[in-house]
């Protein structure tokens, strides 16, 4: 995908994020993060939007820290959030493509990361803002899921923070069910951090499969696994090791 794509992407998802959490109210429970009402949803997120505006406008070459979370609440707060949101969507649709800043994950530039990461970390809040609704979520794209899919295995569980490890050399195999045959990934898991193949080669010992959106949300442990065969442990391991957390 396209920059400009994920800054669209990533328009729209705020968008409707700050309407689910309008429409739930700021006391509502969020039911795909437990222990959090939309209040603490908004103010994470709009924390997040902040700090990764600051890269980008203020061209940060090093780790910055963000600016912490806003005592504010109901209309403030959403209000707050859509301000902050709206200069994150203008910040990158009006950098330069070559605009020189911190990053965190492999990129072809730091405004093609930016772009990425804010636009995945805003559709998975999203998803949870909507979560406080007791509705279906709004559609995620095949295209865009995969992309996330991508970004969470060969991005965030390359490094080195990776928790999803085994004292054994383990594999796991995550298939999208509605996508081109190569929209496959094989995970193999060790004492070390998980290295991530695009490709189906060899065995594994699970293989989690379904919808690429499906997928997308169940890896980023928002709903269960659509299908999983072979060794549940390993399904299980990720449940409990996979998760990122703010730092």
């Amino acid at each position: 995908m396209k920059t400009a794509e994920f800054v669209a992407t990533l328009d729209r998802e705020g968008r409707l994020l700050a309407e689910a959490a309008e429409r739930a109210g700021t006391d509502a429970k969020v039911a795909t993060c437990p222990g959090w009402q939309v209040r603490d949803l908004v103010r994470h997120t709009g924390m997040v939007h902040r700090w990764a505006t600051a890269f980008v406008a203020e061209g940060h070459t090093s780790y910055h820290p963000d600016g912490g979370l806003p005592d504010l609440d109901g209309a403030e707060l959403l209000a707050w959030f859509r301000e902050g949101h709206r200069r994150l969507v203008d910040t990158l649709a009006t950098a330069p493509a070559d605009v020189e800043c911190w990053s965190f994950l492999p990129a072809p530039s730091p405004l093609a990361f930016w772009a990425r990461r804010q636009a995945h970390e805003t559709t998975v809040h999203r998803v949870d803002a909507e979560s406080a609704l007791a509705e279906a979520p709004t559609a995620i794209a095949t295209d865009f899921a995969l992309d996330g899919i991508d970004e969470l295995l060969n991005g965030f569980h390359a490094r080195a923070r990776s928790g999803v490890r085994t004292q054994e050399p383990r594999v796991l195999r995550v298939r999208a069910s509605d996508a081109p045959s190569d929209a496959v990934w094989t995970v193999r898991l060790s004492q070390d951090a998980p290295v991530t193949t695009r490709d189906a080669a060899g065995e594994a010992h699970c293989e989690l499969s379904g919808p690429a959106a499906r997928l997308y949300l169940s890896l980023w442990n928002r709903l269960p696994f659509p299908a999983l065969a072979g060794d549940a442990t390993l399904a299980a391991l990720w449940r409990e090791k996979s998760g990122i957390t703010w730092s």
